[in-house]
Order: C-alpha cells, then structure tokens, then sequence
C-alpha cells in the first residue's frame, strides 16, 4: 500500500469523523485537498460561488443532522470568506470543521503573496484554531479540532500550508479513537433537590425554554401540567416547544407575541430551561426568583441574577426532578395566562386579516400564511434575518418534525439561501423552503446558481419589498428618516429562468397560492418572486425611541404589531380546555 501523505490522511480523518461532504472553492493552496476528496469515494467535494456560503451550508447541515459537517477555503481571501458563516455556525452551536488552506510555510511571516495569519484570525469563532506546521502534528491537531467542535458545540479550525499538505503523513495514526457525538449530563442530586424545593414552594410558576430543550418536549410538557405553569418560548425555541403545547403563552421578545412577557413577569418562579435569551429588559429585574438550566455551564447567570443555577441537559435535568416535585392543583395563574395570551392574538391577528386577497402590493404577512399552510409537514424552512424572521416567527406553525433555521444569533443578511443549500443535500427528498428577502438574497445571489448546478430541488419564496424593511423599522423607532434602504431590484423570477431553474413572479394576491404549489411541485429548484408591501409592518402607538437596534428590545417592553396566523386557532383551543368551575 502506498504511503499517505498529510492531505490524505486529513480526508481520511474526515471520513472516520463522519463527514459526508466538504463545502468550498477549489484553488491554490486548497488544490491538493480538492484532489485527495476526487480519489475518495466516501466524501464528496460541493462547489460553491462563495465561500461564506460554503460556512453557512456546512452549519444549516450540523444543524439538521446533529453531526460534524465541514467547509474550506483556500489561502488568504479564499478562507477569510468563512468567517462570517463560521460565526454564525458557531453562535449556533453547530459542529463545524472548517480547513483554512495556507501559503507556503517557509513564506509565512514574510509578507508573501495573500499572505494571512488564519490561525489568530479564526480564534473568536471558534473553540479551537491552530496550523499544522509538520507532518507529525497530523493527524492529532485534526482529531483536537474534531473534538472541540464536536463536544463543545461550535467550529474547529485546522489551518494547513500548502507543501506541507503534500508531506508524507505519520503511519498508524489515523486508527486513534475520536468523539462523534455529545454525552448527556445531569446535574447533582443537591441541584435537583434545590430546584424541587423552589418549585413547591412558589405559587405561580413560568417556564421559559429555548434551543436547549430539543428532545425534551414530552418532559416540559410534563412538569407543565404538574405544576401548572404557562410556556414561553424564545425564537429558537420556537420549533421544539410551542407544538402540542396546551400550556404554550407565545414567545418574548421584540419580534414576540401573546402573553409571554407578562407570564415571565407576573410568576414567582421564573424557570430558564436551555435558553441564552440575550434580552434582559424582557426578563424580570425584581420581585421574581430565577432558576437557569443549561448544559453550557458559561451560560449560567450571564443575562439576569440567578436565584439557582443548574449545569445539566434540559431532557435529562427534568426527567430527575418530575419525581421529586408535588403536583399543583391550583391553576388560577395559568388559565389567567392563557386568556391574555389568546387575548393578545384577537387583538392583532386584523393586521393582515384586513382584504388581504385584494391588498397590492401584498401583505408578507398573507404570503408566510399561505406558505404555512401549503408547505409539507418535515419541510426545513430557512429564514433570512429581518422581516423574514417576524413572518417565521409569527406564521410558520412547528409540529415536531418541521425545522426552521435562520441566523438567530449572529444576526447576518444573506444566510437562508446557503443554509436551503445545506440542509437540501442532508435529504433531496425532504422540501426545503428559502424564506428570503430581497436584500439578503442579492447579497449572495451567485449561490443560486449552486442550486442549478446540483439540481437541488430548494423552493426560494421571496418577499420583495425592494428595501431591507427592518433597518428601516430601526430608523423609524430611532426618530431618523429612512435612507440607503431602498433597492433597485431586477425581476427576479425572470433572473430564476435565466439561470436555468423555474421562476414566477407574483403580484397579486389571487396568484400566489396557485404560484407556490406549483412551484413546490416543480422537481427542481424554483423561484417564487412575492412583490410585498413595504408598508406593511406596524408599530404600536406606544414606543420607546430608547431602542438596540437589529433584534433589539424597547425600554417599555413592547413589541411589534401583526397577525399569528394559526396560532390564533392553537390559543383558542387551549382556552376552550380551561377547566370551567
């Protein structure tokens, strides 16, 4: 058998980890990587337009499979287009390995042609970031970065020069043992017993659940019905939670809605399951007791004074503690919840009920209703950050098999085509809907030719308001006259057709559901061009100008006018099964 050199062993190392595909652009430095993936038949290179889309495809697959997925860039330029993908795969929690091909090792240092230092530059996103300067460092650093990403949930950084790639590799080395998956973790029984006691003790409790609580939707479920408490979600907690969830009082936050803020606020026991919700003036500042559970230890007491802290996985934490708490009987504080919340919809859901299917330009809000109600029961919905995630956010009903995906806390433009192409290569069978802007989709419109070039079936359903609609909203509340937002856009189905894939463009109302199952139809990647009123977001009478811009919050605690869709009909039947006296 042929001895190995270094690249060899790296794709090999790979494969053992589980690794199925490696995003990129093929050049320079990263040539001999590409090479060794053709002569491999276990691993497939996937060429993109851009690199950031290489970051954002491998993090939407980690994502969706819950295992290490892997993206490339060659030297210099070719690998700093990751890092804003990789922040976002990062902040996500998704275990990415990214490979930054490097110039030649006896040129670092010398200011040579492209010359970057990927190595430092790679740090902030990323829990491991370190250059294989000698071949015996192969395959360990690999197998270090795979660790890190892997159980610590993130990006792994593996910096590699260009000869040293070609290097022969050390021998035996690739047989080392290595962790694909990450462990459960249970808190101490003093924790739980701590946590039992301020549950039986409190006589109105709210659980608020975010990302952490995947997998744990029968157990919340559970200790919601035995103590009575209402259900709050934040945005990414939004696909594990609020479905079946006859306790659920919507989401917090400025893009939130129903009775979620007054829940979190008006309990005596506050319960933080599996949630980094940043948005402290939505959170309690007194009178109220905290408890945070989370498997990120770094996590516990960052955003609000803890009254307890409890380092464990949300599934595991709960399934310890049910036999330790005492049922509540009294559910004045739950049903009062329940009606707020359903309260709260009536008030809103007129904001596009309101002559929709005669309103042009159309309202956003009919299009992500129609989009719910149309699109398959596991489809995996992308979402672009801005308006797109109010219309996720308040119409695209979970159900426990759906996934909706966006760039929840890094916040960037641009990131639900790459994430569509991700996610679509995880399953060509599944649906896998782009909820993009205008803004973000031009902004990486070169990947849509990715899609024509696989012949990946992802429908992109694009709002087009010809302006980016949530720095406008930002300027607005700020007291300041909307400027540099407004975008001269091309007929982007006309743009779909010339690249070779299907597109329509849909201008009124009476059109788009024809439009879209069409579209959903279609074996191939489709593009469904919405023209959407750019007026159509409304700002409550009472605002504050004291505002964080992008995903910000107002000092009064309000949050943005619109319609819910089916969540409407969901309050309404929780408040039917409100138990009657």
């Amino acid at each position: 058998m042929a001895k190995q050199n270094v690249v060899e062993q790296f794709v090999d190392v790979l494969v053992r980890a589980g690794v199925q595909r490696l995003y990129g652009v093929v050049g320079d430095s990263l040539n001999p990587v590409v090479d060794a993936i053709r002569r491999n038949s276990a691993i497939d290179w996937i060429h993109v337009r851009h690199e950031e889309t290489a970051a954002f495809a491998a993090g939407a697959e980690a994502q969706i499979t819950g295992r290490l997925a892997a993206c490339a860039g060659s030297c210099g330029p070719g690998n700093l287009h990751l890092i804003n993908g990789l922040y976002d795969a990062h902040r996500s929690m998704a275990p990415v390995l990214a490979l930054a091909s490097h110039i030649p090792s006896s040129e670092i240092g010398l200011g040579y042609f492209q010359e970057t230092h990927p190595e430092r530059l790679f740090t902030e996103c990323s829990h491991y970031s370190e250059m294989i300067s000698n071949a015996a460092q192969m395959p360990r650093v690999l197998q270090s970065a795979i660790q890190h990403a892997v159980g610590q949930g993130g990006v792994g950084v593996v910096t590699l020069p260009g000869d040293v790639a070609s290097h022969d590799a050390p021998e035996r080395a690739t047989e080392q043992a290595m962790i694909t998956e990450q462990p459960t973790v249970r808190p101490g029984d003093d924790e739980i017993e701590k946590l039992a006691a301020l549950i039986d003790g409190a006589n109105r409790v709210t659980l608020f659940c975010g990302a952490g609580t995947a997998g744990a939707h029968p157990e919340v479920m559970e200790l919601a019905e035995k103590i009575k408490a209402p259900v709050g979600h934040a945005l990414r907690g939004k696909e594990y939670i609020q479905y079946d969830n006859p306790y659920d009082v919507g989401m917090s936050g400025l893009l939130g809605y129903g009775a979620c803020y007054e829940a979190t606020n008006e309990c005596d026991l506050l319960i933080l399951l599996g949630t980094d919700f940043p948005y402290t003036p939505f959170l309690p500042d007194k009178d109220v007791k905290i408890v945070q559970v989370d498997i990120r230890p770094e996590h516990l007491g960052r955003r609000c004074k803890l009254d307890l802290a409890v380092w464990g996985d949300v599934r595991e934490t709960l399934r310890c503690l049910l036999p330790r708490v005492k049922p509540k009987e009294n559910r004045r504080f739950l049903d009062k919840m329940l009606k707020k919340h359903a309260d709260a919809l009536e008030g809103v859901v007129k904001a596009y009920t309101r002559k929709v299917e005669k309103h042009t330009p159309i309202h956003p809000e009919y299009v992500a209703s129609v989009l719910d109600e149309i699109a398959a029961e596991d489809a995996v919905f992308t979402v672009d950050t801005g308006m797109c995630n109010v219309w996720a956010a308040r119409y695209i009903t979970p159900n426990g098999h759906r996934r909706i995906i966006g760039s929840f806390r890094h916040g960037s433009m641009a990131n639900a085509l790459p994430q569509a192409i991700g996610a679509q290569f995880t399953d060509r069978n599944r649906q896998v809907v782009s909820m993009s802007g205008d803004g973000g989709f031009s902004m990486l419109m070169g990947d849509f030719l990715t899609l024509v070039q696989y012949d990946l079936p992802v429908k992109v359903v694009l709002f087009n308001n010809s302006s980016l609609g949530m720095v406008e909203l930002e300027m607005m509340v700020g007291g300041l006259p909307s400027f540099g937002t407004t975008n001269k856009n091309p007929d982007f189905a006309a743009v779909a057709r010339a690249a070779g894939a299907y597109g329509v463009r849909v201008e009124k109302p009476k059109q788009l559901e024809s439009a879209l199952r069409d579209a959903f139809a279609h074996k191939g990647p489709a593009l469904v061009d919405v023209v959407t009123d750019p007026n159509a977001l409304s700002i409550p009478p009472k605002i504050s100008a004291d505002m964080v811009t992008g995903f910000a919050l107002s000092a009064s605690k309000v949050v943005l006018d619109g319609g819910v869709g089916r969540m409407l009909q969901m309050a309404r039947s929780n408040l039917r099964n409100v138990p009657r006296p």
